[in-house]
């Protein structure tokens, strides 16, 4: 077979996959270490698999020429995770799915996880379901605790909803609704702003609790610069409390204000 590997999918699991127009996504930036195991792991409940190589320079494009079920979009250069994942996001729609279940490469994320998004999401097929970590246990790392209750404590406060793990990049995401969004921000902090910006839309926040993997510090690959992307997360959330302070709070105050005049009429 000249070297090129052919995966199976679980029939049933694939058949769930296709039915509900669902796909996996995996942004992926120089894990070349971990990115086979993690795409074969997802291989094992369904094909529909797509890629986004953003702009990596390690071994990523020899693995994926050597994987033939799944399809790739190719980054000449480092864009940032939001990027990656807006046009892993286009691509899916584009290609008549409706749903994308966006899962890490460093391996954090288990592909065994998958089937839970897709039970919830046979209950709900208008929210984004967030896979929720246990963040008590005692391999998660210090800055990732912190990042954890900073970003569900902005989270509750610009939409009122309380989320249990709004930093997991575990999450299944209704595609037409969330390309539909205007967003700002083209990195780690995407992903909170467009989490921020779906509930002010109405789309509703689930989750699921999902297994995570945190290995020993000195084998831990991560892209996240500390001061860097939280000075990031910090001026987006300024942004996103000032549109919610100015505009959303007074717009659903209306709105139930209007609901309660009809209601009394």
């Amino acid at each position: 077979m000249n070297g090129v590997e052919e995966h199976i999918a679980s029939p049933r699991l694939q058949a769930d996959f296709d039915r509900l127009k669902c796909c996996v996504l995996i942004p992926t930036y120089n894990n070349d270490r971990e990115l086979k195991g993690v795409i074969d792991s997802v291989l094992e409940y369904t094909t529909n698999v797509i890629v986004i190589n953003d702009g990596c320079t390690d071994n990523t494009s020899e693995i994926l020429s050597q994987l033939p079920n799944i399809q790739s979009i190719v980054f000449e250069q480092n864009r940032g995770k939001g990027k990656a994942l807006r046009a892993g996001f286009l691509e899916a729609e584009k290609q008549s799915f409706e749903y994308a279940i966006t899962i890490d490469s460093d391996g954090q994320h288990k592909a065994s996880d998958l089937p839970q998004f897709i039970e919830k999401l046979e209950t709900n097929t208008n929210a984004i379901i967030i896979g929720a970590r246990d963040m008590l246990q005692n391999s998660v790392p210090g800055k990732s605790s912190f990042g954890h209750k900073f970003s569900n404590f902005w989270f509750t406060f610009e939409t009122g909803i309380k989320a249990p793990d709004t930093q997991s990049g575990y999450r299944l995401y209704p595609l037409k609704q969330v390309n539909d969004i205007q967003l700002i921000s083209w990195r780690y902090e995407f992903e909170i702003e467009i989490l921020v910006r779906s509930a002010w839309k109405g789309v509703a926040i689930e989750t699921v609790p999902i297994n995570v993997y945190y290995p020993p510090t000195e084998e831990r690959i991560t892209h996240f610069r500390p001061f860097t992307d939280f000075t990031r997360i910090s001026i987006l959330n300024t942004i996103l409390v000032t549109i919610c302070l100015l505009y959303i709070k007074p717009r659903d105050f209306f709105r139930s204000l209007k609901k309660k005049t009809l209601k009394s009429t």
